[in-house]
């Protein structure tokens, strides 16, 4: 029993500091996981899927309670060491100086996170959305605090820093519509029957043919469709370019077809 009392007595800030961080971890994922439970019941509710606004704006209030809580116990843990407080009083002291040498430090990680939050709010970019930054075009996975997760065709990540996708001209095009337009390119020989091409790429449901442009090599007719989903474009891509080639083959006429 006194050995028990003296290593209390020796070792009590640290025990209290570590039952703080445990506490404040555990505290953060019930917290984070009650927004979640929360969400799905009110989804199933209403719609039965979260709209891209609503899921940007939540996983946004997931994350800040969930960093706000663990900065909060760390603090509170930290606050259990004489030394730490000391330090404490003298940075609180000093707080103008150490104030402007922190943030010049963390510029720019702070100017990531307050775009991270505009961007959650005034929302010119969600997850779902076909986006073109830059030269990379795909579909944007996550917002996070800082970085946004952009899924390219070729299932690369590009990780954009949201200061920059602040700053610079992004290319949204389901913002309006979240359907995407879907357009292959079917090439003809010069000489081939045009009119009897047309003809059978029309039979493909939904799809609207037009002679897109014609050269001394071949004619090109573009055949589009209307993808419901941005991450269905691809697919739907490959399986229209089958079916044209499988129609004219059909009808004896030779091809070939690009994006």
């Amino acid at each position: 029993m006194a050995l028990a009392a003296s290593f209390w007595a020796n070792h009590r800030d640290l025990i209290t500091a570590i039952a703080t961080v445990v506490v404040a971890f555990v505290l953060a994922q019930a917290v984070d996981r009650a927004i979640v439970r929360r969400g799905a019941r009110l989804t199933a509710r209403v719609t039965g899927e979260l709209s891209p606004v609503a899921s940007t704006r939540l996983r946004l209030v997931r994350r800040l309670l969930y960093v706000t809580i663990l900065v909060l116990g760390l603090a509170l843990a930290l606050a259990q060491f004489a030394a730490v407080k000391r330090v404490a009083t003298g940075v609180l002291a000093s707080s103008a100086v150490l104030g402007l040498v922190v943030g010049f430090a963390a510029r720019q990680t702070l100017a990531n996170a307050v775009a991270g939050v505009l961007l959650a709010i005034t929302q010119p970019i969600r997850i779902g959305d076909l986006v073109t930054f830059e030269d990379d075009t795909g579909i944007v996975e996550d917002i996070r605090l800082t970085y946004t997760y952009i899924r390219t065709d070729e299932g690369t990540r590009v990780v954009v820093p949201n200061e920059r996708l602040a700053q610079s001209k992004v290319q949204n095009h389901t913002i309006a519509d979240p359907r995407v337009r879907v357009e292959v390119s079917v090439w003809l020989a010069p000489d081939a029957d045009l009119v009897r091409a047309l003809t059978a790429l029309r039979v493909e449901e939904g799809a609207d043919v037009e002679v897109a442009d014609i050269e001394k090599d071949g004619v090109r007719v573009a055949v589009g469709i209307w993808a419901t989903r941005a991450s269905d474009r691809r697919a739907l891509a490959a399986g229209l370019r089958a079916s044209c080639l499988e129609r004219l083959k059909a009808e004896g006429l030779s091809s070939g077809t690009g994006a």
